[in-house]
């Protein structure tokens, strides 16, 4: 082996001793020069710069040779569940379902994140509820998505409040059923998050018993199977950089980015422009330490309250960009 080739392994593998712990050498690896052929990408209603980049169409003309698909899903678990099981090369999900999944030992890796949305999701009650504070959530149930963003806000917040875990009773359910629920009261509160959140808010005018704020940062990550992110880390580059193109538009015209999200979401505009006030500029990119730390932090406390079977390492499953 020449030693400069030496010298650059050995570079990449005190390298990916990252933050938290060792980072497979795979993860590491350079950029691939296979051509891409196919690219499955899973978002939900609330993935506003993924929305825009399928509405306007800049992958397809970046690999206008590749097939190129776009699936809609309800919430994170049911995404990662796809990319798990091989339906996907690429999604974006909230914090907590990742760390539900790598539990359950699905081998996926982030590969990237958004800045964290702590606006974007709420704990709600009825406007006649009788609950005024988060310590009256003691006895009560909670309609929440399991393993979803608002399955670590109500954790932080049952926290805040000086309750423990077995002090409420969190009801899991679908966005979809879960409003039903709250309608119907047949649940005392519901923990929500963009824009089934918006949506409800302009439709019913509930009270909000917290946001996130102070409680979960809501950051947004990226994840890929691990074999689209070893042969084709250059399409992630090209990726992140569409990515954040979409958001300069979203930032800089706010009216034709309410327009793309709402004509293919079939959102009403009004519940689309809530949304994304509440969002903060959303640039997308290789994960930093902070929030590899920020993260850990939620898989910590899942394991601490039992709620998934055993501890993770989040660093464990962070991809890392070669340096050129």
């Amino acid at each position: 082996m020449k030693r400069r080739e030496l010298l650059r392994l050995l570079a990449i593998s005190a390298g990916a001793w990252g933050v938290g712990g060792p980072i497979a050498l795979a993860q590491a690896a350079g950029p691939s020069q296979q051509p891409l052929q196919q690219l499955r990408i899973g978002y939900q209603k609330s993935a506003a710069n993924l929305v825009i980049v399928k509405q306007s169409g800049w992958l397809e003309k970046r690999y206008p040779n590749a097939k190129i698909a776009w699936i809609e899903f309800p919430a994170g678990p049911q995404l990662l569940e796809a990319l798990a099981v091989g339906s996907l090369e690429f999604g974006l999900t909230g914090d907590s379902p990742p760390v539900f999944a790598q539990a359950a030992g699905k081998d996926l890796l982030y590969v990237g994140a958004e800045p964290s949305k702590p606006d974007s999701s709420a704990i709600l009650v009825l406007r006649d509820s009788p609950l005024k504070s988060l310590a009256d959530l003691r006895g009560k149930k909670v309609a929440l998505q399991k393993g979803s963003s608002a399955h670590y806000l109500l954790v932080r917040a049952v926290e805040k409040a000086g309750l423990k875990w077995t002090d409420i009773q969190p009801v899991y359910l679908t966005p979809a059923d879960a409003r039903a629920a709250f309608e119907r009261k047949a649940v005392d509160a519901w923990a929500i998050w963009d824009p089934f959140y918006a949506a409800t808010e302009l439709a019913i005018q509930p009270r909000v018993l917290t946001s996130g704020r102070g409680l979960s940062g809501n950051n947004s990550f990226y994840l890929a199977s691990r074999a689209f992110t070893e042969q084709h880390a250059d399409v992630l580059t090209a990726l992140f950089e569409d990515l954040t193109r979409a958001d300069r538009l979203t930032q800089q015209d706010r009216a034709g980015a309410i327009k793309l999200i709402a004509d293919f979401s079939g959102l009403d505009a009004g519940v689309v422009s809530l949304f994304l006030q509440r969002r903060p500029p959303s640039p997308a990119g290789p994960i930093q330490g902070a929030t590899v730390r920020d993260q850990q932090r939620v898989a910590d406390a899942f394991f601490q309250l039992g709620l998934i079977p055993k501890p993770v390492n989040v660093s464990q499953v962070v991809w890392r960009p070669a340096q050129p």
